[in-house]
């Protein structure tokens, strides 16, 4: 498996489409750091790394029935990179979504990317 980060992504979309509480994805620290973000923004309930270092079980979040994350895209990917200026970093859903930006100075969501002045490569769109 070469792109570690779009697998995770797909983990989570299809836990979320069979209105799963948890789901395991690959320990990465780039994947711990996205879901640092994600958590941070509020739309996961917590992460934890479990025995043997090898897997993180998320804890999705949902409002009643219905799920706090309804999409996760891939944007830049091992075989097209995509990097985005500070003054290109637009809201996502009317702000109602997140971007994450593996930025300069760590891995963060577009709005704070934006007001530190930091641009980076546009990993992926999440609403």
């Amino acid at each position: 498996m070469n792109d570690l980060i779009a697998d995770m992504l797909a983990r989570i979309q299809n836990a979320i489409m069979r209105t799963k509480d948890t789901v395991v994805v690959l320990n990465t620290n780039v994947n711990r750091e996205i879901l640092e973000v994600v958590k941070k923004e509020g739309m996961i309930e917590n992460y934890e790394v479990l025995d043997g270092n090898r897997e993180v079980e998320v804890t999705l979040m949902y409002n009643g029935q219905e799920p706090v994350i309804t999409k996760l895209q891939r944007v830049s990917k091992p075989g097209q990179r995509i990097y985005i200026a500070t003054k290109d970093i637009k809201p996502i859903m009317n702000g109602r979504g997140i971007s994450v930006i593996s930025t300069s100075k760590g891995v963060m969501s577009g709005a704070v990317a934006k007001s530190k002045n930091l641009g980076g490569e546009f990993i992926c769109k999440i609403w």
